[in-house]
């Protein structure tokens, strides 16, 4: 197989896994065979640049999670890992070896790296950081290379070529768990209110959407409807436009790609954001018109009002842990949450703690789940 083959089958499997969440173990895999790994581990972090709080963590070795390894990273090394804060000073996309992110005295003492990064086998790893679309932080790290010795120049141009496809991914998993569409299809997306969904043909037509995406398109700022296609209210963003789609849907054989952008809107302090998924080519298609490419519009600020009175009643909840519950949900940072009630930001992470303990859930993607099931129940 060579190089690009590899990199076409990890750019379907990322977007199978876009939709399904279960997939990502199996893509994780194939980037480690493509990219010669050990493993490779996701960490989104928000919060100031000292005080940096870990909202997900999946670490996998060839397709294997490791929640052990995780538990021990977060208990034990985290809150004195000095990368943490370097991290979050680079430039987004910029890959590091993570030598670099230690001084010449900490790769002797330091326990980060000289048990944490020794067990998950990531001494001689690489880094990059990606800024995502809630103002959160997402690390990607690419642990050992399986051969020994240092780096091969191929090996670091293909993670190269999968950063912003990877970013990709976990920007459009986000936008779907805060629609309460964490696992999904193409044609159940229709049926959520929560995101707006336009199904595109092969070039670029509108073959449906759902209501939230027709009420946007309707009021024609930002995003419209023009002659059955996607349009822009800005000239400067049809021109962006134009370019995703057709990165998206490409004319020739060149692989599709998808990708993400903002439209400004002249009623509306903030912008829409719009990511734009390829779907894969049915076959035989008979020359029919099919979904090429899936379109989520997502409204940031915009949320389904949920009931923290009934959320509490359904989960066993205090009103303190339902009212957090209901604001994770409705995309709320720690940092607003703590500002809303004259809290302190480790108070809301304790009544989280308290929340997964009830629950017997780990992660706050599980209870944004929860708390949408509740919502839609209500």
């Amino acid at each position: 197989m060579t190089e690009q083959d590899a990199f076409e089958r990890i750019l379907a499997a990322l977007y199978e896994s876009m939709l399904d969440d279960s997939r990502w173990p199996a893509t994780s895999a194939l980037i480690d065979e493509a990219c010669g790994l050990v493993g490779n581990t996701i960490l989104l972090g928000e919060g100031p640049k000292p005080d940096i709080r870990v909202r997900f963590l999946g670490l996998y070795y060839r397709g294997q999670r490791r929640p052990d390894l995780e538990r021990e990273y977060l208990e034990d090394y985290h809150p004195i890992d000095e990368r943490v804060p370097r991290v979050r000073q680079l430039p987004g996309g910029r890959l590091v070896h993570n030598d670099d992110l230690f001084t010449a005295e900490e790769l002797k003492t330091s326990p980060a790296y000289n048990e944490a990064l020794l067990k998950a086998h990531s001494q001689n790893s690489l880094t990059v950081r990606m800024v995502l679309e809630d103002g959160s932080h997402m690390a990607w790290n690419l642990a050992d290379p399986v051969a020994p010795g240092d780096w091969e120049s191929s090996r670091v141009a293909m993670v190269k070529r999968l950063v912003p496809h990877v970013h990709q991914f976990v920007r459009v998993r986000q936008a779907l768990v805060r629609a309460g569409a964490g696992d999904t299809t193409v044609t159940a997306l229709l049926d959520n209110s929560r995101v707006g969904v336009v199904h595109l043909d092969q070039r670029g037509r509108m073959l449906a959407a759902n209501d939230r995406a027709r009420g946007i398109l309707q009021a024609g700022d930002g995003l419209v409807e023009k002659d059955g296609a996607l349009g822009a209210s800005a000239p400067e963003d049809q021109l962006r436009l134009d370019r995703l789609l057709a990165s998206a849907l490409p004319a020739g054989g060149d692989p599709a790609i998808g990708g993400s952008m903002r439209f400004h809107r002249q009623r509306a302090l903030l912008p829409l954001v719009v990511h734009v998924k390829p779907v894969p080519v049915p076959q035989p298609s008979y020359a029919a018109r099919y979904v090429a490419a899936l379109a989520l519009i997502y409204e940031p600020g915009i949320t389904q009002r949920i009931e923290p009175a009934l959320v509490a009643a359904t989960l066993g909840l205090t009103p303190g842990e339902s009212r957090v519950a209901v604001w994770l949900a409705e995309g709320k940072s720690v940092d607003e949450m703590a500002r809303a009630t004259g809290h302190t930001k480790g108070a809301i992470y304790w009544h989280l703690k308290q929340i997964y303990q009830k629950l017997q859930i780990s992660r706050q993607a599980d209870l944004v789940r929860l708390v949408l099931s509740v919502a839609e129940l209500g």
